[in-house]
């Protein structure tokens, strides 16, 4: 038992719920828990008194003796009135502080043994009654803030000049949490309590000038609306006596008849629908309204549930292609083998098909003519310079603007849930710091995941997965690994120049006149006008620019026949040079002639191969090596390679051992403007270099390629179809590639293998024995020495 206690009695305990009692304070509470009811009964045939404590935990109904406070007040019961439900509602006045000590009884109610507390103050008489006028202001600045306060609860206040019982008053008559009165309670200072209820009275003026300022806000932000509400109504009033109001409970059936047609997932359904209820409670004319009703025009207009029915006959899908396409049989059949493999299957996954080649050969037209022998719509995507993200997958609708993305624009406009949609220039894709478009195509075009593809505006799985996608791009290395690896390549190389003639012949040259207003009975051209047109005006691995020069061609001679109607105008190869001026190239794109330190080269870029000329020459100096043209790295490394074979070599082939160090060299490649990258160059470097060292010519009609490496070894290369096709239409008669490149023959056109000589070589010397003429006789005694040590296999047995 503490010092400043007595002991006073044992009292039957009833728990408070959410309420504290403070001595001298008068107050009624309803009694309906059982256990509460009979200590008050118990109290009423024992003196009248009971221990008024509060439980630590609103929601227990049945706390137990843990869950009290250890101080409360001791009170003498009134009165007690009976109320309907067997609720007792009892008037109690608080007597004085007191502690609860011990449980004497917890069943079948509470009775404790209790001690009053005394209470002390400060002696300090002026200090106490500095802190009763702080509180005195304190409590008044806080009852203007508090509606409905009791006027005569200000005057008690007012009045009261008793430092404990001037904080007992006030903290049992305001708005404070139980456990800041319960600190009010156990404090038996005097001074120190009024000093507590002063810091929590300071608090919560502070608060309540916070919430009264949010108040305002509120206040005048409902008022606003309010203002905004009125003169919408009357709007809408004039608006309908005019004959020009919306009715929003018709838009909004309207809205869900057109959704329940959709036949879409429930949970999809739901969601529109909640769309549906939020606009029809919406003003009509307000900014939100159109957004919502911009969205349920995107959705409720999408081909959810419409598909095309494929009609696929493959017999006339080749006539199509063979129609529209000159040559390409390869690129063809393949395009016939998907089409049979979904003719057999429907239920299969679309594939994603690519279709990689130089500018102008047909990539799109093709795409066109597969929607067209598969009865399907066609829609097409030009992905050239896309940069944001947002491109492919769409805005979130809450934006200004918003709308969706691309590839779900594309479908709603080809009217069909399974159309055949053309990913144009795929490998143009750009990202910067709006996204990566090429990373949000992953999900578009992964047969696994596009049956729920979820576009940002949208906001709903669509199903892409009945969708035939094809892409085209020029160069198949420019598209990221994650997406090249999603998609069936399908490679479409050069023309040649006979496929070309034919094209121009049976495509081109029809089509031109039909544009430019001219009968074929009017306009002829020959043969070799058409051969002189593609080889001295045209340089390219498709057929546009030869299409534009026929256009040029005609629309010059349509001058001519406007003069004179009646006149038949026959285009020969001097009426072409006449209209169009002076050729453009040579047919020829190397020398003709032998010559020193020169070797043809053969090179890919995405437009077709083309002739890479190779010069070099050296002169008095001390070593140094200059490469020129605008040069890569690789090529770079492979120029310095070159160097190291001949160094090692050079007692072989008849050179200075110490050339290096009293020769400069410079080689160079032509074009010097055009960036050139690659290590299948090496044999064309060591061959001009040889021959610039020795004097010794290479042969002109002889063009190659392939990588070299320190030994001597030539190293297989890639884009030989292409690299073969421009040797063939410069007029080369003999090329050189690396003998494991000869696997990749069965690609290359069969006109362009019976125009060349293919030689295939393992190694720099084989390169040395054919393209360069007369090398120093120490050069010829080594090599023949060499092939005669060789050892020749046996056959197996």
């Amino acid at each position: 038992m503490s010092a400043d206690a007595i002991f006073i009695n044992m009292l039957p305990v009833i728990p408070m719920k959410g309420l504290v009692v403070f001595p001298n304070m008068v107050i009624h509470f309803d009694v309906g828990r059982k256990k509460s009811k009979e200590a008050l009964e118990h109290a009423m045939n024992n003196g009248q008194k009971v221990f008024l404590v509060a439980q630590r935990e609103y929601s227990d109904d049945d706390p137990e003796s843990t869950n009290l406070y250890k101080y409360g007040v001791i009170a003498n019961v009134k009165q007690i009135l009976k109320l309907p439900g067997d609720i007792l509602r009892i008037l109690v006045e608080g007597e004085s502080r007191a502690k609860l000590e011990d449980f004497i009884q917890t069943e079948p109610f509470f009775i404790c043994e209790v001690t009053s507390v005394t209470e002390i103050s400060l002696k300090n008489k002026k200090y106490n009654e500095a802190l009763i006028r702080k509180a005195h202001n304190l409590f008044e600045e806080y009852s203007r803030f508090v509606p409905r306060m009791p006027s005569n609860l200000m005057s008690v206040v007012s009045s009261n000049s008793d430092v404990g019982e001037l904080a007992d008053t006030i903290a049992g008559n305001i708005m404070i949490d139980v456990e800041d009165k319960q600190e009010i309670l156990s404090i038996s200072n005097k001074t120190r309590r009024l000093e507590h209820m002063a810091l929590i009275l300071e608090s919560e003026i502070e608060l309540l000038k916070i919430e009264h300022k949010i108040s305002g806000k509120v206040r005048e932000q409902i008022e606003e609306n309010q203002k905004d509400y009125y003169l919408r109504e009357q709007m809408k009033a004039i608006m309908e006596e005019l004959g020009e109001g919306e009715n929003p409970v018709q838009e909004a059936e309207e809205y869900a008849e057109k959704i329940a047609a959709l036949d879409i997932p429930i949970d999809s359904t739901e969601k529109l629908f909640a769309e549906i209820k939020k606009l029809s409670k919406m003003p009509s004319g307000s900014h939100e309204a159109t957004v919502v009703r911009n969205y349920l025009d995107v959705v409720t207009e999408l081909p959810w549930n419409k598909f095309t029915k494929d009609v696929i006959d493959l017999q006339k899908a080749k006539r199509t292609l063979d129609k529209n396409h000159y040559g390409m049989e390869k690129v063809k059949e393949r395009i016939l083998e998907v089409l049979a493999v979904l003719k057999l299957c429907e239920s299969v996954r679309s594939q994603i098909i690519c279709l990689v080649g130089p500018p102008g050969v047909g990539k799109t037209s093709i795409a066109k003519d597969v929607a067209k022998a598969m009865g399907r719509k066609f829609a097409r995507l030009s992905l050239g310079g896309t940069r944001d993200e947002a491109d492919i997958r769409g805005h979130r609708k809450t934006y200004i603007g918003a709308m969706p993305g691309r590839i779900i624009t594309a479908v709603k406009q080809a009217g069909s849930s399974n159309p055949v949609l053309l990913l144009d220039e795929i490998d143009k894709l750009g990202n910067d710091f709006r996204g990566d478009p090429s990373s949000a195509l992953l999900e578009a075009l992964d047969g696994e995941q596009n049956f729920a593809f979820r576009d940002h505006y949208i906001e709903l799985p669509y199903d892409l997965s009945k969708v035939l996608f094809i892409t085209t791009a020029n160069n198949i290395e420019s598209i990221p690994e994650p997406l090249r690896d999603r998609m069936d390549v399908i490679t479409l190389s050069s023309y040649t120049s006979d496929e070309k003639f034919n094209i121009a012949k049976k495509h081109l040259f029809p089509r031109q006149l039909k544009e430019n207003g001219l009968k074929p009975k009017n306009i002829k051209i020959t043969n070799d006008a058409l051969i002189f047109l593609i080889d001295s005006y045209t340089r390219e691995a498709g057929v546009r620019t030869l299409e534009r020069s026929i256009a040029s061609l005609l629309r010059r001679t349509a001058k001519q026949f406007i003069e004179d109607e009646s006149a038949v105008i026959k285009i020969t190869p001097q009426k072409t040079e006449e209209l169009l001026g002076a050729p453009k190239y040579k047919k020829d794109d190397y020398s003709d002639k032998n010559d020193v330190g020169v070797a043809n080269g053969l090179a890919w870029t995405s437009v077709g191969g083309t002739i890479l000329a190779v010069e070099a020459v050296t002169y008095s100096g001390t070593g140094k090596i200059e490469l020129t043209g605008s040069l890569g790295d690789v090529m770079k490394e492979s120029a310095k390679a070159a160097v190291s074979i001949l160094r090692s070599r050079a007692s072989d082939y008849g050179l200075d051992e110490d050339f290096y160090k009293t020769r400069d060299i410079h080689i160079h490649f032509p074009e010097g403007a055009t960036p050139k990258d690659g290590p299948s160059a090496g044999i064309t470097i060591v061959t001009a270099l040889l021959s610039a060292l020795t004097g010794a010519c290479v042969n002109s009609s002889i063009a190659m390629t392939g990588e070299i490496t320190l030994r001597g070894k030539v190293l297989p290369i890639g884009g030989l179809k292409e690299k073969l096709m421009a040797a063939f239409r410069a007029g080369i008669k003999t090329v050189l590639i690396p003998n494991d490149n000869l696997s990749d023959l069965h690609e290359v056109d069969n006109a362009v293998k019976e125009g060349l000589t293919i030689i295939p070589v393992k190694a720099i010397d084989e390169v040395i024995d054919n393209a360069i003429i007369r090398l120093p006789k120490c050069y010829q005694k080594t090599r023949a020495l060499k092939v005669s040590s060789e050892v020749i296999p046996l056959e197996p047995q």
